[in-house]
């Protein structure tokens, strides 16, 4: 994915221009000329390389809080009979984060110039992504602009709550296991040659687990710049190696797979494709374009994957819960009720009630996850530094012993 920028004209023969995320080119010409715009140029935006505190301390980001706080107050504004200007202005005047308030500036000119709200909102893909800017554009054709917003705000907080709690699972092992190679990092570093030190002038007997400890001192102090550099290049050609297509699925079948993480992963990527895709077909949004949009926000390139190619099927007229069966990756009790939603005319309900399930499983299983890992954890952590510190006193024996 890249970003491009674009110029053309609208309906009225206004010059129109932004930018937009897409896979190539031809994918925006396609994307423009579907919201009637003559495409005049499509250039790939040049990424900008900033040097730090050069610019300022302007934060260029915006959370999803702030964003469902916006959605919410836009939402009652626009239905109270304000116009959308009049609140896009009241709502960037309120805005702590300056560069939400530009945002938002823009994007008021825009639409007083005659633009389209959801025209207006693609030219800020880092703040308004494809889901977001399809769900508006449908709550215009619609009439139900208000609805949407309100809609949008509930997704959001779904999937902010949903996010906090995997991330919560996660903090915790974490920062033990930071905690554990702190501390033996700092024991190897300080508190052992103090050891090694004594030794040497009692002429203590070292056992082998004493020997061992005190070799990965001397190694830990006579190669501690190569380690952390050593650490720096691993992390660096990880991360290198996850954004390229065929490492971003080794790396996220290996999340799938794994004791404990895998279950609860694959949960919260049903989750949210689940919790996006009824979201979006309530919107109005056709289900083609909806699968699309979806399959972005699975966060896993597998789930991805497996969601994209159920478009093609589904384009071939076969259900959508047969794709998704076939990629034999969603559990069956989806695939069950996404067909049984089909059958009956309620796709969206059904898979709105899939995503409030595993929604309250994903909770369940962060707790679990948090019972297990916790005495685990205190376990290696006891046994990794309780191991060092024995290892120290054991020559103590042979010393005492002489005396």
């Amino acid at each position: 994915m890249a970003i491009y920028k674009y110029k053309g004209k609208n309906k009225v023969g206004n010059i129109v221009e932004g930018e937009r995320v897409a896979r190539s080119p031809q994918e925006v010409i396609a994307a423009l000329e579907k919201e009637s715009i003559q495409v005049l140029s499509v250039d790939k935006k040049k990424i900008q390389v900033q040097v730090p505190f050069a610019g300022g301390m302007q934060r260029k980001k915006v959370t999803l809080r702030e964003l469902s706080v916006f959605n919410r107050q836009l939402s009652v504004m626009f239905n109270a009979g304000l116009p959308i200007t009049q609140g896009l202005g009241i709502l960037a005047i309120q805005q702590k984060n300056k560069y939400f308030q530009e945002v938002l500036s823009e994007i008021r000119k825009d639409v007083e110039s005659g633009s389209n709200l959801s025209n207006a909102l693609r030219k800020h893909p880092k703040v308004f992504n494809e889901l977001y800017c399809s769900m508006i554009q449908a709550g215009e054709a619609s009439g139900s602009l208000d609805t949407i917003l309100l809609r949008l705000s509930q997704y959001i907080e779904n999937m902010t709550r949903l996010t906090a709690k995997v991330k919560s699972a996660m903090a915790y092992p974490i920062a033990v296991l930071i905690m554990a190679v702190g501390i033996t990092a700092l024991i190897l570093w300080k508190v052992v040659p103090i050891f090694e030190d004594m030794f040497a002038q009692l002429g203590a007997s070292l056992p082998i687990p004493t020997k061992i400890v005190l070799s990965a001192s001397e190694f830990f102090q006579s190669y501690f710049f190569f380690i952390i550099i050593g650490v720096g290049i691993f992390i660096f050609a990880f991360r290198s190696y996850y954004a390229t297509f065929r490492g971003r699925r080794v790396v996220d079948r290996i999340k799938l797979k794994l004791w404990v993480f895998g279950p609860l992963l694959l949960k919260l990527g049903v989750a949210r494709v689940t919790r996006t895709m009824s979201t979006l077909l309530n919107a109005g949004v056709e289900i083609i374009e909806s699968i699309t949009i979806t399959a972005k926000t699975s966060g896993n390139a597998i789930i991805e994957d497996a969601v994209l190619k159920s478009r093609a099927s589904v384009q071939e007229g076969k259900p959508l819960w047969e794709s998704w069966e076939e990629a034999k990756i969603f559990p069956f009790m989806v695939t069950q009720m996404v067909s049984v939603g089909e059958q009956t005319g309620s796709l969206s309900a059904m898979l709105g009630k899939i995503a409030d399930f595993y929604d309250e499983e994903v909770e369940n299983a962060v707790s679990t996850l948090i019972s297990i890992m916790e005495p685990i954890l205190i376990l290696i952590l006891g046994g990794l530094v309780g191991s060092i510190i024995v290892a120290m006193y054991l020559p103590m024996f042979d010393i005492i012993g002489r005396v």
